[in-house]
């Protein structure tokens, strides 16, 4: 057996995720240290940086040239690097929530920023994993740590709930990610997500139902930590559940690491089996998803509720660019499942298909954090166990009580509406125009009819802000200055993105080196 011979280029890629896991084990440690009264403010300041270092050399990496490292295990290209950038914000903003959420509740520890930043690092390496085995352990790092801190306030019942719901969920998916990783072993004697091409193509003429089986079993793993339907019965429960800041960094950053791995590998095993496969899977799970979590969104009065359910509808439209992908056209047949393009499809149209998902992801996670996050801001400990924590009732007068909050939300509501100029109606055009643009019109009518259709109930909210009246009683928030920078950045960065997106397209030009493949 020869011993592997690494370079510092080949763990560059994951100095970001180290950055993350030191800081993660210094909370830790100090946490030893500490009495239950002392001051903890420094733990979420801490977690703040140690993203902001991360990001920072996530960022540079963009400029490297795409290549395989530690031995074709993992990759480097932009693909992977923008994934970094924006789950580091993500978890900076999160933590900014969560410390004035936890010292409310007298709950605020280092374990729960480490077990954060620890979930954060493994989305960063599963964006990097290009074999099965390496993305499996990094999907179980980014699971096990949610695990925990979906459970991570034990009063009531309903953190227990979230918590256990979502492990043995979770832990079920994981096991058909995993038999389907072991049946496309079997078919092609390797893991390795790049060198599996050529041997699938020769056992799908041998063993079709092994390489088919193992295929739509990997999907259904991915479909689930997406909260594609129907996978996706798990989601409302456990966002609703679980402390809100932990809710918050679930909708953003473990579902952008999953849609980039997602892209990852069966961009890499499509070549080998009949193209109609992934694109009828994934334009199935499109349809099924946008329409059916806009539907069960529309009835919520529970706010938390309902953007549990728009992050469904949100992976589908997520989903309908990867259906995109897909599209080979000449399918003369009509119907939504059909791919007639109006131009020839060219690399360059599917390079204009990963920059429309990243876009999407970056404008999704700033906003879907700044919803949760003024949801944070109204929450009242006192108020968890009752059953309208999150009613829209809780919202009501808001305009009159902090007029900045209400701000803030509106801008954050319009953005998941897709209603311009915010970074929400840009991410949307990229995408419908890439399924358009391969044929997918039936596809991307239906996603924007459920867009049209989710405008209602974002902007109930917006009514109960400035249009109802306060309920008598109602107190005045509590400030938290954590809480209200995270609500100012993400708001700025909403209007920003979609009003001055050329920082971020800029990044995202060099498309011919934006994917490995």
């Amino acid at each position: 057996m020869n011993t592997p011979s690494f370079t510092m280029l080949d763990f560059w890629p994951v100095i970001p995720a180290g950055i993350l896991v030191l800081a993660a084990i210094v909370l830790m440690l100090s946490e030893v240290f500490l009495t239950p009264q002392a001051s903890r403010a420094y733990q979420s300041i801490l977690s703040v940086i140690a993203c902001g270092l991360a990001g920072l050399v996530g960022l540079s990496n963009m400029a490297d040239a795409p290549r395989a490292v530690l031995q074709g295990y993992a990759v480097m290209d932009p693909f992977s690097s923008f994934l970094t950038v924006v789950v580091c914000a993500g978890t900076a903003l999160a933590a900014l929530l969560a410390a004035g959420f936890l010292q409310h509740r007298n709950a605020e520890r280092g374990e729960f920023y480490a077990l954060m930043l620890f979930a954060a690092a493994g989305m960063i390496l599963l964006g990097l994993s290009a074999e099965f085995i390496t993305l499996f352990v990094n999907l179980e790092v980014l699971s096990v740590a949610t695990y925990a801190l979906t459970a991570w306030l034990r009063r009531g019942s309903r953190p227990s709930e979230a918590g256990f719901k979502y492990f043995i969920l979770g832990a079920f998916a994981a096991a058909l990610m995993l038999y389907g990783a072991a049946l496309l072993y079997g078919a092609t004697g390797t893991t390795r997500i790049t060198e599996m091409a050529g041997p699938l193509t020769q056992a799908v003429k041998t063993q079709p139902g092994l390489v088919y089986a193992g295929f739509l079993l990997v999907a259904a793993g991915f479909a689930f930590k997406v909260a594609a339907v129907p996978f996706h019965m798990w989601t409302p429960d456990v966002y609703e559940g679980a402390p809100t800041p932990v809710t918050a960094l679930m909708s953003a950053g473990v579902k952008a690491a999953a849609f980039v791995a997602l892209v990852r590998v069966f961009v890499g095993l499509s070549p080998a089996v009949d193209p109609q496969l992934p694109f009828i899977a994934f334009s199935t799970l499109a349809v099924l998803t946008m329409v059916l979590g806009n539907l069960l969104a529309l009835p919520q009065r529970n706010v938390k509720r309902m953007l549990a359910y728009s992050s469904i509808a949100h992976a589908g439209y997520l989903m309908l660019g990867v259906a995109a992908l897909f599209a080979r056209g000449g399918d003369t047949s009509a119907g939504v499942l059909s791919s007639t393009p109006l131009v020839a499809i060219s690399s360059q149209m599917q390079n204009d298909v990963f920059k429309g998902i990243l876009f999407y992801l970056l404008g999704y996670t700033v906003t879907a954090i700044g919803a949760f996050g003024t949801i944070v801001a109204l929450e009242r400990r006192e108020d968890e166990t009752k059953g309208n924590a999150w009613d829209l009732d809780r919202f009501a007068g808001l305009a009159s009580r902090k007029p900045g909050w209400a701000l803030a939300m509106t801008v954050f509501m319009l953005s998941l509406g897709g209603v311009p100029p915010t970074v929400g109606f840009l991410g949307k055009v990229l995408l419908f125009r890439a399924a358009v643009d391969a044929g997918l019109l039936g596809l991307a009518v239906v996603g924007m009819l459920a867009s049209a259709a989710g405008v209602y109930y974002y902007l109930r909210v917006v009514v109960y802000m400035y249009m109802r009246p306060a309920p008598e009683g109602a107190l005045v928030p509590e400030r938290r200055w954590t809480t209200e920078v995270a609500l100012v950045a993400s708001a700025v960065a909403t209007v920003w993105f979609g009003v001055l997106p050329g920082p971020i397209t800029a990044l995202l030009q060099r498309s011919d080196l934006l994917f490995t493949r």
